[in-house]
């Protein structure tokens, strides 16, 4: 459709942190910086691995816990290094097929949470069914990219 895409995604692991009690702001800011220690060796192996993106935060209805994740690259898929922090994890997201809109500029919660409502209204005029209680944000871009930028919200498939 022209407002949004269906993809499919396969199996994947991510790593990932929960931050509870702060504003999402606040979360991303507190769990990138978790993951990235992560990335840069704070693991297992003391391994330095790739930044990937997107950055993902799940963003679930009523609720003041944020998950912020790193798509694991695919040459760590299999075995990905243990995190040493114990506020850092590995999950496997399952398969799934996901709605997705996309848009540009410095995406902020509120610009977030306003795709993600025009997405879940475009969704609910077409008969779509899809799990309405939570979504996830998807970054692209480093803070220092100033154009072009690429947002994205999700909402998973019933």
């Amino acid at each position: 459709a022209k407002d949004y895409e269906l993809r499919q995604y396969e199996t994947a692991k991510w790593v990932s942190t929960v931050i509870r009690g702060e504003t999402q702001k606040e979360a991303m800011r507190q769990g990138f910086w978790k993951l990235f220690h992560y990335i840069q060796g704070k693991n297992e192996k003391e391994m330095k691995i790739d930044m990937t993106v997107p950055v993902t935060c799940l963003i679930k209805s009523g609720c003041s816990d944020f998950k912020i994740s790193f798509f694991v690259p695919f040459e760590h898929q299999d075995s990905p290094p243990q995190p040493t922090n114990s506020d850092v994890f590995i999950e496997e997201r399952k398969a799934a097929a996901i709605f997705v809109r996309s848009f540009g500029g410095f995406a902020s919660p509120e610009k977030y949470a306003e795709e993600a409502e025009a997405l879940a209204r475009i969704l609910r005029n077409r008969g779509q069914p899809f799990h309405e209680d939570f979504f996830y944000t998807a970054g692209y871009d480093s803070p220092f990219k100033l154009f072009n930028r690429h947002n994205e919200v999700w909402y998973f498939k019933k």
